[in-house]
């Protein structure tokens, strides 16, 4: 009896010390988190087929909505044309290092083959599980998995009769709803058993007893919303401690909205991703697939043109940290992890045209002999088309800073107008502080 105390007695310790490591995320993979840089977040889901904001259209909605959204919409949801592993090899080629699939948004409409709810995407004419060919694309190619879950669930509230919306009363949150916790654990406990590892999980809503619940069954996975800063559609003032993820669209909306969406130029979909690095953050930047599968191709343009400005420079935004500052007027500044190596992002375009000589003075680095100056994706050695043309890259440390002479001869578009910024790799240097009349927040990215 004593030995079975005992043995109890010792269970239970370690049951508590098990739980009580389960309340944060691993430091290690947060870290290799930060190291990633580039993600891809997708929304879709059955109200696509529709063009509404995803979800939130049942906020609040009459009986006779509700009762089309959920019988209606699922019966003509039909994607077709859906090939995950085309939208895989998209984001492989964009630089993007994981995914995050809206598993189940708000509307509590499940992507994936699940048993705790008729309102899924086995019972559409599609039949197929999504969220499975998803995850099986991306790791083809090898970028690492995320899960996009909301705990708030309007299906579930409208069958229970709580109206809906959004953490506004103490049914909408699952820790003051044991249903609803025990609907959304069961639902977990699918996705996070049944699909391989999952490294990331992304709670857009109340978290509190579901992330534990979370590293309870993957204790390597690493809460993103839920345990840390996830802004959306605005990045911080200034350089902020990691880690963080700030959660972009491209247009306006994060599902397919087919009318009144204008998108992002493709140089501000960089220059964001280019400020997001060099504060410190990762950039998670959405698509929305049309009701047909496929990517609409004003999303998957801007992505081919990421793809292409990341085929060049990739190096200067993955497993990278901050500099001191984050620029210097309109030159933002990554530096190389664990390396004495910056980034420069130069703005390119009619600022730095193709052929062009440049000439800077980066007022915060101090060079060295073996200080080493390259742009990436370019050799400095010829510039197509031009004999005898000096196009080498110099650089000398001075009183007031490095000075950098360099020439834009990487050729990307056939008008030769790429509008794209050009980074310079500075190898061996050091930070310089600024004390003299300059002011400090002129340098370290105020706007």
């Amino acid at each position: 009896m004593l030995r079975r105390i005992f043995l109890a007695a010792s269970c239970l310790v370690v049951c508590m010390y098990a739980s009580a490591q389960k309340t944060a995320n691993d430091p290690a993979k947060e870290k290799w988190f930060m190291d990633l840089g580039l993600g891809m977040f997708i929304h879709w889901s059955v109200d696509v087929q529709v063009g509404a904001v995803i979800s939130h259209s049942m906020a609040g909605a009459s009986d006779e909505y509700l009762e089309r959204f959920t019988t209606e919409l699922p019966k003509t949801f039909n994607p077709h044309k859906f090939n995950p592993d085309d939208w895989a090899v998209l984001a492989k080629l964009a630089g993007m290092k994981y995914v995050v699939f809206t598993a189940k948004h708000h509307a509590g409409f499940c992507m994936w083959d699940t048993k705790t709810t008729p309102f899924n995407i086995m019972n559409t004419p599609f039949k197929k599980d999504a969220t499975r060919a998803i995850f099986d694309a991306f790791r083809k190619q090898g970028i690492a998995i995320g899960v996009y879950f909301s705990p708030e669930d309007f299906y579930y509230l409208y069958k229970h009769k709580v109206p809906i919306g959004r953490m506004q009363l103490p049914q909408h949150f699952p820790e003051k709803n044991p249903g609803l916790m025990a609907y959304d654990k069961s639902q977990l406990k699918e996705l996070l058993s049944n699909y391989g590892k999952i490294d990331f999980i992304f709670f857009d809503g109340p978290a509190e007893g579901l992330k534990e619940y979370a590293w309870e069954l993957q204790p390597d996975i690493v809460v993103t919303r839920g345990q840390m800063n996830t802004p959306e559609q605005e990045l911080p003032e200034a350089i902020m401690p990691g880690p963080w993820e700030a959660c972009f669209t491209m247009g306006t909306d994060w599902q397919y909205k087919p009318t009144n969406d204008p998108q992002k130029s493709g140089t501000e979909m960089i220059n964001m991703l280019i400020e997001t690095r060099a504060k410190g953050g990762n950039l998670l930047l959405n698509v929305g697939p049309k009701p047909d599968g496929e990517i609409q191709i004003e999303q998957e343009a801007l992505l081919r043109e990421l793809a292409l400005w990341n085929l060049a420079n990739g190096e200067s935004v993955h497993g990278v940290r901050p500099w001191n500052i984050a620029r210097e007027g309109n030159i933002w500044f990554t530096r190389g992890k664990d390396t004495s190596t910056v980034y420069a992002f130069v703005p390119g375009g009619k600022d730095w045209k193709y052929g062009e000589r440049k000439e800077l003075v980066l007022r915060t680095l101090e060079g060295n002999p073996q200080t080493k100056v390259a742009i990436l994706g370019y050799a400095s050695e010829l510039v197509e088309y031009k004999e005898g043309f000096d196009a080498g890259i110099y650089s000398q440390s001075t009183p007031v800073g490095l000075l950098i002479s360099a020439v834009n001869g990487q050729r990307f578009y056939t008008d030769r107008k790429w509008p794209n910024p050009v980074v310079i790799r500075i190898e061996n240097v050091k930070y310089r502080p600024v004390i003299n009349s300059y002011k400090q927040s002129t340098l370290d990215g105020a706007k």
